[in-house]
């Protein structure tokens, strides 16, 4: 069994940053807002995460290469400020409970002729490593299959739980994680006193910075502009206030299934990437993250009513199973996108090469983690009246 770190093993404000200078022979890391949630993120990972050796170095890994992507786009904005002159369109952005079929829904519609996306490649490495050629960013999709590698040799079942593709289209929260906002800080690393501290900060900052790195990938591939981009993050539940107001023109798509469902699946998930990095029973992980999505939904609910209603389509996940190209056709329909025969080739060639079956079945239980299902339906009440029971499936 993996030791975890000793109390003179552990993450540290300078030793990282130092790090991300040597990396890149940089040191201008722009405006420094995020330096507040790093020792935030940092006090409570020393305290609370558990992080074995081996997830204390895969951490620091994970804050030095966002340090470093920082480092690297500040310069490359000094030397090239058309990079902030980029028109970028966010068309839509998804949300909703996680586990509701959002990625195959986002994935589907990022292969649509015109829309474009986060890639997983990206998300990592946000900017060029040294002596990339623009548009060939081998070193960055090497870099990527490696972390892939390595998660699945360490926790096998993901490949069962998230499809892992260096160039698939994956979410916006593994950048401003890097920046230490949004849930994937918390989704990596057990630490629930950040999470409960993350509620009340205004991550706008993060939103602010997500914008210019948009621009700073479209200027990266050139081919991009004139496309729309397509978000997708679970982070976008319970601050959607953040997305609503940083993409004030993007349709708002949320995703449902049934919370008996998505429960103990989100909480699997979390069992599996904890234990890339830390030491958590099943039981810990359930008591953490069944009253975390409970809440999630709670901010949402009320945040839904201030944005209003108008904003929002609604996806059911057993329609995405059942006839994902209609449920596509409603969402192109309403950003202005005509569907077409080339579109619906395009759809049809994606979803014929991505289907469920073709990877491995992903086995959870709320049992296995201490959730009772009756909890699950009642603190789920309203919105299973909504959502699932009163939806046309």
């Amino acid at each position: 069994m993996t030791n975890t770190i000793s109390p003179t093993k552990a993450l540290d404000r300078e030793t990282l940053l130092q790090a991300a200078r040597e990396r890149t022979g940089l040191v201008d890391f722009g405006d420094g807002w995020f330096l507040e949630p790093m020792d935030r993120y940092i006090a409570a990972a020393n305290a609370e995460a558990r992080l074995t050796e081996s997830g204390l170095a895969a951490q620091t890994e994970v804050i030095v290469k966002g340090l470093a992507s920082r480092l690297r786009m500040v310069e490359d904005i000094r030397q090239h400020p058309e990079i902030l002159e980029e028109k970028v369109e966010v068309a839509a952005v998804i949300l909703g409970l996680p586990r509701t079929g959002s990625t195959i829904f986002h994935r589907l519609l990022s292969s649509a002729p015109g829309m474009t996306a986060i890639r997983w490649y990206e998300a990592q490495n946000f900017a060029p490593f040294p002596g990339e050629e623009r548009g060939h960013p081998v070193e960055r999709r090497a870099y990527a299959q490696a972390m892939i590698d390595g998660w699945l040799q360490a926790a096998p079942e993901l490949a069962s739980i998230h499809p892992l593709d260096p160039d698939a289209p994956d979410e916006e929260i593994l950048i401003l994680g890097q920046m230490f906002v949004s849930t994937m800080v918390e989704g990596m690393t057990h630490v629930p006193s950040f999470s409960r501290w993350l509620d009340d900060y205004d991550q706008s900052h993060g939103h602010e910075d997500l914008k210019t790195i948009l621009k700073y990938l479209q200027w990266q591939a050139p081919e991009r502009r004139g496309t729309k981009w397509i978000l997708k993050s679970p982070s976008n539940l319970p601050y959607a206030e953040l997305a609503a107001e940083a993409f004030p023109d993007a349709l708002l798509v949320m995703t449902h299934r049934d919370p008996i469902d998505i429960v103990p699946s989100y909480v699997s998930m979390e069992a599996a990437l904890y234990k890339l990095s830390a030491t958590l029973t099943d039981e810990e992980v359930g008591r953490f993250w069944f009253p975390r999505l409970v809440q999630w939904m709670r901010r949402f609910e009320e945040a839904r009513i201030r944005i209003g209603e108008d904003r929002f389509i609604d996806i059911d996940y057993r329609l995405v199973l059942r006839s994902p190209l209609e449920q596509a056709h409603r969402v192109l329909e309403r950003i202005g996108v005509a569907v077409d025969e080339k579109m619906e080739a395009a759809l049809a060639e994606f979803m014929a090469g991505n289907k469920r079956e073709q990877r491995p079945s992903h086995d959870y239980s709320l049992e296995r983690f201490g959730i009772d299902e009756a909890d699950v339906r009642r603190e789920f009440a309203a919105y299973r009246a909504r959502y699932v029971e009163g939806a046309k499936a």
